[in-house]
Parts: structure tokens; C-alpha cells; sequence
């Protein structure tokens, strides 16, 4: 599977990653921004195949439903219910208290859709499961996907968005009106 998807990412699509997602860590979360289009996911998985790493995800309840909700879950995904009030990040954090490995990517704005601000359950789930952060850009004007090392939440959550908007600061989506 590594070496199709290596193939179709970079030789088809013309796609590249620089830099590594930390093979050494068992535990981590990713984020992965902009997530302006429903192209990201082919993309992302295509560029997680590619480097060899499991990397798991999350998903609205309805993706996993219906004739292609076998396809998510056998990608990694795990469907989430966001119509009620559940505590999410709890139970992401047991996720990771539970398992000897386990690495989550998440989009830190929720949503393809434009935000004034980013979700902060990617934070407080690294904070709660004690994980470090690793950025990867979804970045569709260079196709490249750039991978962060990993990074270590402080206790100022202000330095470390700062930090995190920083690395990100430039990159254009495949709508990039939408971040």
C-alpha cells in the first residue's frame, strides 16, 4: 500500500512531503490545516500512506453510515457523534491512556468551512493524554505537505497557538479564501 500510494502522490498528483512524522513517538496528535476542501482527506491519507505511519482519524457519525462507511473505518477512522453534548476530548484522552499506539489527525478548524478561530480540543486532548503536537500543512499551491517536528504544549495556551498559527502562516488551501 505504501509504495501505490507513494506512486499516485507523487508521480500522479505531483505531490511531495518534507520532513517526517516521528516514527520514534507512539503517541501524538496531528493537526493538519488549511482543511479549506473535501480533496484534504484523499490527500492526507495519500501523504500518511506514503510515509509508512499509522495515523488515525476522526469523523462526523454520518461519514461512517451508508455504502462507504466500511471505507473510513478500514482507513483508520472512527466516527464521533457532534450533535450532543458529549465530552469528546475525555473520551479522545482515554483513547490514548488505553493504547500503547496511538496517533490522532485532526483539523484544527473542525470544519472546511472559514472560522474566525480554531477548535481547541486538538490542544486540550494533546494537554490531557500528555502527547506532543505535530503540524503537517495541507498546503495545495506548492502541493507539499510540511511536517513539523514534534512540539510540546506549554503552560501559556496563548504561545503555543501563537506558535502553531505561525507555522501555518502563508499556506494556501485549495479554497484558500476559506482560511
Amino acid at each position: 500500500m505504501q509504495g501505490f500510494s507513494k506512486f499516485i502522490f507523487t508521480r500522479i498528483l505531483g505531490w511531495k512531503l518534507v520532513g517526517n512524522f516521528p516514527s520514534q513517538l507512539k503517541k501524538y496528535v496531528v493537526i493538519a490545516a488549511p482543511h479549506t476542501s473535501w480533496r484534504d482527506f484523499p490527500i492526507a491519507i495519500l501523504a500518511r500512506n506514503t510515509s509508512g505511519e499509522k495515523i488515525n482519524f476522526i469523523g462526523k457519525n454520518s461519514l461512517f453510515k451508508g455504502p462507504f462507511g466500511f471505507i473510513f473505518r478500514s482507513l483508520g477512522g472512527t466516527p464521533v457523534d457532534r450533535t450532543t453534548s458529549n465530552n469528546l476530548v475525555d473520551a479522545i484522552v482515554q483513547i490514548f491512556n488505553t493504547k500503547e499506539q496511538f496517533r490522532l489527525g485532526i483539523s484544527p478548524e473542525g470544519t472546511r468551512k472559514k472560522v474566525d478561530k480554531w477548535k481547541t480540543g486538538f490542544y486540550y486532548i494533546a494537554k490531557g493524554a500528555k502527547v506532543p503536537i505535530v503540524m503537517a500543512t495541507l498546503d495545495f499551491e506548492n502541493k507539499q505537505i510540511k511536517i513539523s517536528e514534534p512540539y510540546d504544549t506549554t503552560d501559556s495556551k496563548e504561545k503555543d497557538f501563537e506558535y502553531f498559527h505561525s507555522f501555518f502562516k502563508g499556506v494556501k488551501g485549495k479554497k484558500p479564501e476559506l482560511f
